[in-house]
């Protein structure tokens, strides 16, 4: 679930005629490297946030009033589910609230996980579960690996390290689920879909991963200079 060290520890840049304010969440629930990658992926895009970080030890805490003040909220990577669930369970009906009341939640890895129910904030239209346990999963190890997703149909090629898959309760077409890419074995690997008057997208590999990541884990570089993935994930939990 985790990344490597890729930037340094810095409030990411600033845009003007912003599209408005991306929190992302800093803090013991994720690891080093991840927050700030998902960060560069959300100037990258042409929606314009402002993105600023949040977590215990930065300059915004994650509270009601602070989520109040955001268009969307990203959880990044990072170590196990269970340790991330004991920094984050304080924070569940405040996310539930923040996104069922218009809000957005974007979820990576195991930011997707703590999207789910056990444990997690309950904001899918079902539950996950681990990827590399479904039957005919290409990637059976916890260990960095590179996975073939389809991803709205194009094949892509993307890190991955013991991701989510979604588990729906109702499988089959349900107009207010977009599922974005599945995995080769048929599971789903990222999807969106409504939650009140906002929007959840999560996605079980890394498409916000950059050369470092490849290249500290020894993987081959699979990197999209374009970004195309990340940028309709982002595309497809504002809509």
């Amino acid at each position: 679930m985790a990344g490597t060290e890729v930037m340094a520890r810095t409030e990411p840049r600033v845009r003007t005629e912003s599209g408005g304010l991306a929190l992302v969440y800093r803090g013991p629930a994720a690891l080093p490297g991840c927050p700030e990658s998902v960060a560069e992926l959300l100037l990258a895009s042409h929606r314009n946030f402002d993105v600023g970080f949040v977590g215990p030890s930065e300059e915004r805490d994650l509270t009601a009033d602070t989520l109040r003040t955001a268009t969307l909220y990203a959880q990044p990577g990072g170590s196990t589910l269970r340790r991330a669930w004991r920094a984050m369970a304080s924070h569940r009906e405040d996310l539930r609230e923040y996104v069922h009341s218009g809000g957005r939640y974007l979820g990576f890895c195991l930011g997707a996980y703590l999207a789910g129910r056990t444990p997690g904030f309950g904001l899918l239209p079902g539950d996950t579960d681990q990827y590399i346990r479904t039957p005919g999963a290409t990637v059976d190890s916890t260990r960095p690996a590179i996975v073939d997703v389809s991803w709205r149909g194009t094949p892509e090629t993307l890190y991955f390290q013991d991701g989510a898959t979604v588990v729906l309760d109702e499988p089959g077409e349900n107009e207010d689920v977009d599922v974005l890419a599945r995995y080769r074995n048929g599971e789903i690997a990222a999807l969106a879909h409504r939650f009140g008057s906002g929007r959840v997208a999560v996605v079980g590999p890394h498409p916000e991963a950059t050369s470092d990541w490849f290249a500290d884990s020894g993987l081959r570089d699979h990197t999209d200079p374009a970004m195309r993935v990340g940028f309709d994930l982002i595309d497809a939990v504002m809509r």
